[in-house]
C-alpha cells in the first residue's frame, strides 16, 4: 500500500493520504486530541501507540497526525506509516459501531425563519469555499452556531488546523470577511476551542 504524506501549514502536524477513503466523502471529520478520546476508532487507537503521536484527526480521505515538539518526523513517520497501511491493508472498520453514528452532518434543527436561511448560507459557503481548502492543509473546519441578534458565528478547527499558528488569521482575515461579504448579518467569527 502506497501512502502520501504532505505538510501542513502546522510544523507539529502531518497528512497522510492512504489513496482509499478513510470516514468517506461527504463527512464531517473526527478529532482524537487525546489517547482517552481515541476509544471509537482502533486505527486511532494502533496510532496513539506509536511514541510521539499527541493527536489524531481523520477526514474523508486522509488523516491527519500531530506530534509531540520533542519527536522528529523522520523519527516516527515509518512507524506512523506502518499502523495506517497494517490497518487499512487488513480492511477493519475505521470506527466502532457506535462512533460510525457520530460522523453525521451539521444539524439545522435548531433554527427557524429567517435565521435558518442565514445559517444555510454559511454552512453552505464554510462547506463549498472553505473546508476544501482546510482540508488539503489536513484540517477541517465546523461550524458549532449562530447567535441571530449578535451576528457572531461560532467556528472550531481540527486536525493540522487546530494548532496551526495560522488558524487565528484564517480565522479572521480569510473566513470572516468572506462570510460578511455573502451574509451581511455576519458581524464576526469566533473561534470553539
Amino acid at each position: 500500500m502506497f501512502i502520501q504524506t504532505e505538510d501542513t501549514p502546522n510544523p507539529q502536524s502531518m497528512k497522510y493520504l492512504p489513496g482509499q477513503d478513510v470516514l468517506g466523502a461527504g463527512t464531517m471529520g473526527l478529532d482524537f486530541p487525546t489517547p482517552e478520546s481515541a476509544e471509537t476508532s482502533p486505527l486511532v487507537q494502533a496510532l496513539f501507540d506509536v511514541d510521539g503521536v499527541m493527536g489524531v484527526f481523520l477526514g474523508g480521505d486522509f488523516l491527519t497526525v500531530t506530534k509531540t515538539p520533542a519527536v522528529e518526523w523522520r523519527h516516527i513517520n515509518p512507524a506512523i506509516l506502518g499502523a495506517i497501511a497494517d490497518y487499512l491493508s487488513a480492511g477493519l472498520p475505521i470506527l466502532n459501531k457506535e462512533a460510525q453514528d457520530a460522523v453525521a452532518p451539521d444539524s439545522l434543527d435548531d433554527y427557524e425563519g429567517e435565521t435558518k436561511e442565514i445559517v444555510e448560507q454559511i454552512i453552505e459557503l464554510i462547506d463549498t469555499r472553505v473546508r476544501p481548502a482546510v482540508a488539503a492543509d489536513g484540517g477541517d473546519i465546523v461550524f458549532h452556531k449562530y447567535v441571530p441578534g449578535d451576528g457572531i458565528v461560532y467556528l472550531s478547527m481540527r486536525g493540522a488546523c487546530a494548532g496551526c499558528p495560522s488558524s487565528t488569521m484564517t480565522l479572521k482575515s480569510g473566513i470572516e470577511n468572506m462570510l460578511k461579504h455573502y451574509v451581511p448579518e455576519v458581524t464576526s467569527v469566533e473561534a470553539v476551542m
